[in-house]
């Protein structure tokens, strides 16, 4: 599957990473334009899940609001790639 090259824009490039999970590895911001349909949508579940629990939001604000970046923006680049093809 071959994926439409974005200019990443600067405020993505700073050092943004998510510990996912799922895909057993640190992401960075700007590495979401380059992950395939099946890695965004693990990412996109991951954090919504985070989203979603409001206690945790209180434990740990940073890695919700990461969590609100990278699944806000995983959407805007799915849609993007959808839209495309």
């Amino acid at each position: 599957m071959s994926h439409t090259p974005y200019d990443i824009p600067p405020q993505e490039n700073k050092e943004k990473w998510f510990r996912s999970h799922l895909l057993g590895r640190e992401i960075e911001l700007g590495e979401l334009y380059s992950l395939g349909f099946n890695e965004l949508d693990l990412i996109m579940a991951e954090t919504a899940e985070i989203r979603s629990d409001i206690e945790f939001k209180e434990k740990n604000i940073g890695k919700f609001r990461t969590a609100g970046y990278f699944l806000e923006l995983a959407r805007i680049i799915e849609k993007r790639k959808l839209l495309e093809s």
